[in-house]
């Protein structure tokens, strides 16, 4: 319903009320919490509008849910989109283009075809792929003692 409230839970809650007020005092509990609510508005709406006249007549159109720093991205560079971040947003397919790049090394695993010379086995170790690919795709047997553990840039 309103402020995430369901309707089982308001049910308890206005027999919670009844309880605690008494079906005498609850009428007159609502009305006291209605005219709280109105006056606790009526001084936020004087309070906007006195920031709008000190501000002067250049922000006449401020609004202050844009002090909110999702609704001021949203508002100044999604919805205006001079950038064109819509095109370029609707225009790329992240799924699709992981697709090509797995279909790209799966081809180039398969083929075994590089345009420089094959890597070299390390020192030592087993011999080299069948394939002709890289090594580094292989998992070696058995480390050497000399070698260093494999290193990955993308960890680090």
């Amino acid at each position: 319903m309103f402020f995430d409230i369901g309707p089982l839970e308001l049910v308890a809650l206005v027999i919670l009320a009844v309880l605690v007020f008494g079906p005498d005092k609850l009428p007159k509990v609502i009305q006291d919490a209605a005219r709280f609510i109105r006056k606790v508005r009526e001084f936020s709406d004087s309070a906007k509008e006195d920031i709008r006249t000190e501000l002067g007549p250049d922000f006449k159109d401020f609004e202050f849910d844009d002090l909110n720093p999702k609704t001021f991205a949203r508002k100044h560079l999604l919805d205006k989109d001079e950038l064109g971040l819509k095109e370029i947003r609707n225009g790329f397919d992240f799924k699709k283009e992981m697709a090509e790049v797995a279909d790209a090394a799966h081809s180039y695993d398969a083929s075994g075809s590089t345009d420089s010379p094959p890597a070299t086995p390390p020192s030592g170790g087993s011999s080299g792929s069948s394939s002709g690919g890289s090594d580094l795709l292989r998992k070696r047997d058995k480390p050497e003692r000399d070698d260093p553990p494999p290193f990955d840039s993308d960890a680090t």
